[in-house]
């Protein structure tokens, strides 16, 4: 069953006590100890990435920063399928539609990619809320780009990658190459809700949103969140529920 909502819904008291007191634990934001929360398998993952020494959280960081591939590697390591409620965060080929939206961001919008010295700053803080703050508008133009119909959205792709293949950049040329083989190989249909699911997660955390995967009670019955829906600007303007 799916349904819509165009308002937050208020989860119930004892969720939200149990969100804020596994928040204060880890020391995380209520969105992440809220997603933790939907799934014990990512709670495993996500407890072994705090663990992580400085060194590697820099490593981490600049992968983040290095678009379009680095940051689509990224986030697929950083949010993983959830096996609780699914299919969500899933699909093979998420990483591959991430660089590929982000590819068609850096081509169309190229004035969104915030300066190399900026990204090179956020990355060296070794802070993962640092570089998705820096990146917001690349990864908000991204997300938008799946609101659109889709057969267009390939259209943009293979033009983006159609200029990057013969250009003098190596790196966009080789990005270019990787993408393209796969596009021409194989199918993605399956993998863009999971990629979709990943960018609605990365934007609705600095509005201590709720993510796909969490479980909120409304009109006292229990949905998850499937989906966020955004506009150019602001915060999330409604939630997807199943």
């Amino acid at each position: 069953m799916t349904g819509t909502r165009t308002r937050r819904p208020v989860p119930d008291r004892a969720r939200k006590r149990a969100i804020r007191a596994l928040a204060a634990q880890l020391g995380v934001s209520y969105s992440v100890a809220a997603r933790l929360l939907a799934d014990d398998h990512r709670a495993w993952i996500f407890a072994a990435r705090e663990q992580r020494t400085f060194h590697a959280r820099v490593t981490d960081t600049r992968l983040a920063v290095d678009l379009p591939l680095g940051r689509a590697a990224h986030l697929v390591r950083r949010f993983p399928p959830m096996r609780s409620f699914g299919p969500l965060y899933a699909g093979e080929a998420r990483e591959t539609v991430l660089g590929m939206l982000y590819a068609v961001v850096l081509h169309d919008s190229p004035e969104l990619l915030p300066p190399a010295e900026e990204l090179a700053w956020a990355a060296e803080l070794g802070e993962e809320s640092a570089v998705d703050i820096t990146c917001a508008a690349v990864d908000r133009a991204a997300r938008l780009l799946l609101d659109a119909d889709r057969w267009r959205l390939w259209a943009r792709v293979d033009a983006a990658l159609a200029v990057w293949e013969p250009g003098a950049d190596r790196r966009l040329r080789d990005a270019a190459i990787t993408l393209g083989r796969v596009l021409r190989s194989t199918s993605l249909r399956g993998s863009v809700d999971g990629a979709r699911h990943i960018l609605d997660a990365v934007l609705v955390e600095p509005y201590e949103g709720d993510p796909p995967g969490a479980r909120v009670s409304v009109d006292g019955r229990t949905r998850t969140v499937t989906g966020v829906r955004w506009e150019r600007t602001g915060p999330p303007a409604g939630y997807d529920l199943g």
